[in-house]
């Protein structure tokens, strides 16, 4: 296939990117390499993807209207990753304008190019910042939705809504992914374990919110990709059975999907600090405070969903993804 893969110098794009060109497929990747966290990181990525002869990358920015149309026009896809966005809830509540740009913005100019060009299947990220103030668990795809805390919670519940309308009014088949905490090599800098990592090994205190009994439902970066490619692979059907007397928040009479994604067991984020200081052979001093503006407690994902529907089976413990992580850090960073 030929595949367009938003967010191709991102964490999770550039992973997605190799398995896609390890088992054959021919991939155009895209990417604004915005500053956000460091922009090395990013290059140094796409260096990795650049010996593959099918894998070729340009700049440009998703919520550029024109530019993402002569994309699709002049690419033809087969079928779209889309993975690039303005990340992060905390950064959320300082430039809220970069989450209308590229999530709601830049969304819709992917959406309008596979309805132009008649793209077969449309893969997006959401997240698990949907489920807001969400209380009971696990977190399921056929729970309610409508009480994002944060407006990047917001913005990826309406890419769902946006995905929809496409679905129902052009029969897109589209699938949307609520990812929960991805972790391993390659990883963010601003996520959870690159900051742990880095305050530890450079002995200084660590910032833990909510007093460190946040539960997380970290799940690593191999199990998150096979996921992807297997929902990539399956093409969103309409759900037959689907009544709007009783309406299923997970499926429609559209070629309309989401899914949870996540390894469906939730470590307590002190648990998750000791295992890094074990993997580093070092410990520091943690500063415990009060949970975040936008912060959840809890994540904890239900995937059966897509294990029936797609055989997911996440495989790696959170013990072997940390050393894993840590082996790759200390050989990038020369630690």
């Amino acid at each position: 296939m030929k595949v367009l893969v938003t967010g191709a110098a991102g964490f999770i794009g550039f992973h997605v990117c190799r398995y896609l060109l390890e088992r054959g497929d021919e991939v155009v990747g895209i990417d604004n390499l915005n500053d956000y966290y460091e922009v090395e990181l990013k290059h140094a990525r796409l260096a990795e993807l650049a010996p593959y002869p099918a894998f070729s990358f340009i700049r440009m920015d998703i919520a550029d209207r024109e530019a993402m149309g002569k994309l699709f026009v002049q690419q033809g896809f087969n079928r779209v990753v889309h993975l690039a966005a303005q990340a992060g809830v905390r950064y959320s509540l300082e430039n809220p304008h970069a989450y209308a740009d590229s999530n709601l913005v830049g969304f819709l100019n992917v959406l309008e190019g596979c309805r132009q060009m008649a793209v077969e299947h449309l893969v997006y990220a959401s997240s698990s910042s949907v489920y807001g103030a969400n209380e009971s668990m696990p977190f399921s795809v056929h729970d309610n939705v409508d009480h994002p805390v944060s407006l990047y919670a917001a913005t990826k519940k309406a890419n769902e809504l946006m995905a929809h309308a496409y679905s129902h009014l052009y029969g897109l088949p589209t699938t949307g992914l609520r990812f929960f905490t991805v972790y391993g090599p390659w990883g963010r800098p601003d996520m959870s374990p690159f900051l742990f990592a880095r305050a530890i090994l450079e002995g200084k205190p660590l910032k833990v919110f909510n007093y460190g009994k946040h539960r997380r439902d970290f799940t690593y970066i191999d199990d998150i990709v096979e996921g992807v490619v297997h929902c990539l692979d399956r093409v969103a059907l309409p759900n037959v059975q689907w009544s709007g007397a009783e309406p299923d928040p997970a499926s429609s009479k559209a070629p309309w999907r989401v899914y949870n994604i996540g390894n469906s067991e939730p470590v307590e984020l002190l648990t998750y600090i000791e295992l890094i200081e074990k993997a580093l052979g070092k410990t520091t001093i943690k500063e415990l405070l009060p949970l975040q503006p936008g912060d959840v407690e809890h994540t904890y994902a239900d995937v059966a969903d897509l294990v029936r529907d797609t055989g997911y089976t996440p495989k790696m413990s959170v013990e072997q993804g940390i050393q894993q992580f840590i082996d790759w850090y200390r050989s990038f960073y020369q630690f």
